[in-house]
């Protein structure tokens, strides 16, 4: 919170920072970024989709255990610096299914798992990410309930990676280097699941529906409380709201707390009620969730398009330090057609 600008202004009234609107920010006003917004691509086809559904040639080498009905599987007495590319597609047709899979104790080096992770298509780059294939991930020590007062993105809320992009991500994994004994958990939640608990009613609803997902709080917050410039402008995106998975055939909530704002369809206040009823449904989805308690050499892969996910902060103080890589995936395209915009 030491970098934050606010705390440079305190209310002689009440001695609390006085929150700065980001165009009156000079951090913020001041940063050029050296990227121009990207331009849609069309990814390669996704590798789980020549895979065998039965994982027959990556459970021959490694063991299977599902940590809950919904999500989350542990695949144990492996390594995956061994893995061929037939199991490499089967590992990616699992997480599609199972939205995340955990590793234990494994060998991975940052170049290797940057040469893994190309099996599976372009590798993307996180605004604030300085290094073209992989980002640094620390974990948060900070009250996030605290810094919302004073910087507008919700650091410390479920959300799919960089959900804002043109081309969203797929997949993403993150090998741990360093971690406290105790904290810095990561919490999945499943997309998936989400979906399927609605309403009928209620996924009628939402399936012709465009989620306004932003990077504009991301982008002010990256410069105010991390010191770091953001590679490209801040981008406005319309995705669907409801997403059919492009592997598993299945319907998925493409909206989560972290970078979604409203709905395109919506008025401000239908969004903002319909908003709040979905934090409170990501949030009390325990029978959809699961979280993993991380080790040094601990890897998870995820699948972006499946599920929502946050690091949950802590007090710890031993160093916490992750190697993520993440590939594009397709542009997002709706389950059904939306009522058109009629003026008159």
């Amino acid at each position: 919170m030491a970098h934050l600008e606010a705390r440079k202004h305190i209310s002689p009234d009440s001695g609390f920072p006085i929150t700065l609107h980001p165009k009156f920010n000079p951090k913020i006003t001041a940063h050029t970024p050296p990227e121009p917004i990207r331009s849609e691509i069309t990814p390669l086809p996704d590798r789980a989709l020549s895979a065998d559904p039965t994982f027959s040639s990556l459970l021959s080498v490694a063991t299977r255990t599902d940590l809950t009905e919904s999500l989350g599987t542990v695949l144990s007495n492996v390594q995956l610096s061994q893995l061929n590319p037939t199991q490499l597609d089967e590992l990616a047709l699992l997480v599609s299914t199972r939205g995340v899979v955990f590793f234990r104790d494994q060998d991975l080096t940052t170049e290797q798992q940057v040469a893994l992770f190309e099996h599976y298509g372009i590798l993307d780059k996180h605004p604030a990410q300085k290094d073209q294939k992989h980002v640094i991930i620390r974990g948060s020590r900070e009250d996030h309930r605290e810094i919302a007062k004073y910087t507008p993105w919700p650091s410390g809320d479920f959300h799919a990676d960089t959900s804002f992009e043109i081309n969203p991500p797929s997949y993403s994994m993150l090998r741990m280097e360093e971690h406290p004994p105790v904290g810095g958990d990561t919490a999945w939640v499943s997309t998936y699941g989400l979906y399927d608990a609605l309403s009928v009613a209620m996924r009628r609803f939402i399936d012709g529906l465009h989620a306004v997902h932003t990077s504009r709080l991301q982008y002010d917050t990256i410069i105010d409380l991390w010191g770091v410039g953001p590679n490209r402008p801040p981008i406005d995106s319309h995705h669907p709201a409801v997403r059919t998975h492009p592997v598993t055939g299945l319907k998925a909530l493409n909206v989560n707390p972290g970078f979604v704002t409203g709905f395109a369809e919506l008025k401000k206040v239908e969004s903002d009620k319909l908003l709040d009823f979905f934090a409170y449904h990501i949030h009390s989805a325990d029978d959809h969730a699961v979280r993993w308690k991380w080790e040094v050499g601990s890897v998870a892969m995820w699948d972006n398009r499946c599920t929502n996910h946050r690091v949950i902060p802590g007090t710890y103080e031993a160093p916490r330090k992750g190697i993520r890589t993440t590939v594009f995936g397709e542009k997002r395209e709706c389950c059904s057609l939306p009522v058109p915009f009629l003026v008159g």
